[in-house]
C-alpha cells in the first residue's frame, strides 16, 4: 500500500467508542463481557430482590448501585453505592469493596482469583454490609 492509500484508509476507518473507560492490555477491566456477567449474577441475590441494581463500568473495575428501598442510607430512596469490584491485573485477583456510607469511603471486604466467588458473597450478604 502506498502512503496515500494508507492515509485514505486510516481516515475512513470507523472507531467505536464505549460510554465508559475502555480497557487496555495492562488492565483488561472494565469490559462489556464481565459487566453483563456481573449483572446476570446479581439476579441471584438474597436481599432487595424487588429493586434493579445497576452495574457501572469504572476505571479498573465495576461499581454496583441500587435504589435505597430500606431508606436506611438515603431517606428519599435515591440511588446508593452497593459494592465496587476491581481486578488487580498483576496479582490476578478480584477485590470486593463495600461502601461505608457513614464515612463515605470504600472498604475492602474480600479478595479472590474468581469473580463468581465474590459475587456469591455479595449476593448472600449475611452481615448486611452491602444491601443495607
Amino acid at each position: 500500500m502506498s502512503n496515500r492509500q494508507v492515509a485514505r484508509h486510516t481516515k475512513t476507518k470507523k472507531v467505536s467508542r464505549a460510554n465508559y473507560h475502555v480497557s487496555d492490555a495492562a488492565n483488561p477491566h472494565p469490559n462489556e463481557f464481565d459487566l453483563r456477567r456481573i449483572t446476570r449474577m446479581l439476579a441471584l441475590r438474597v436481599r432487595y430482590r424487588y429493586v434493579e441494581p445497576e452495574v457501572q463500568a469504572v476505571a479498573g473495575g465495576y461499581r454496583i448501585v441500587s435504589p435505597c428501598c430500606s431508606r436506611n442510607i438515603d431517606v428519599s430512596g435515591g440511588t446508593i453505592d452497593i459494592a465496587r469490584l476491581e481486578y488487580a491485573h498483576p496479582e490476578g485477583l478480584w477485590r470486593l469493596y463495600h461502601k461505608d456510607h457513614g464515612q463515605d469511603v470504600w472498604k475492602m471486604y474480600a479478595l479472590s482469583p474468581l469473580l463468581h466467588m465474590l459475587i456469591s458473597q455479595l449476593n448472600e450478604d449475611p452481615l448486611r454490609v452491602f444491601w443495607q
